[in-house]
């Protein structure tokens, strides 16, 4: 008879060949990101373009590799939440101290 343990675990895992197919699709990204840079674009587009795919190389490495893909929504939510808090932390942060400047000395 089967523990609750090991009936936990029976679960499929991903293969190597998957973490190999995440590892070139982060690979392609990060060939799309030097390309964006190297190629002269308008700063809007190049900021923006940067931070999506930066999100989405982020998305991959934190579903794939840290295993959140697998575990419980709890955890999903858990860990976007804090996610979307420093992200809107650090977007206030910005707005407030958009035209801050240091006093000549």
């Amino acid at each position: 008879m089967a523990t609750a343990e090991q009936q936990a675990h029976t679960e499929e895992h991903p293969t190597p060949r998957t973490y190999v197919n995440v590892a070139i699709i982060l690979s392609i990204i990060t060939i799309i990101e030097v390309a964006i840079v190297i190629v002269e674009v308008p700063s809007v587009i190049l900021i923006s373009s940067l931070l999506a795919l930066s999100a989405v190389k982020f998305a991959f490495v934190v579903g794939w590799f840290m295993h959140l893909k697998f575990d419980a929504r709890l955890y999903q939510a858990l860990f976007l939440g804090g996610l979307f808090l420093a992200i809107a932390v650090l977007l206030a942060l910005v707005a407030l101290f958009e035209n801050f400047t240091l006093p000549a000395t």
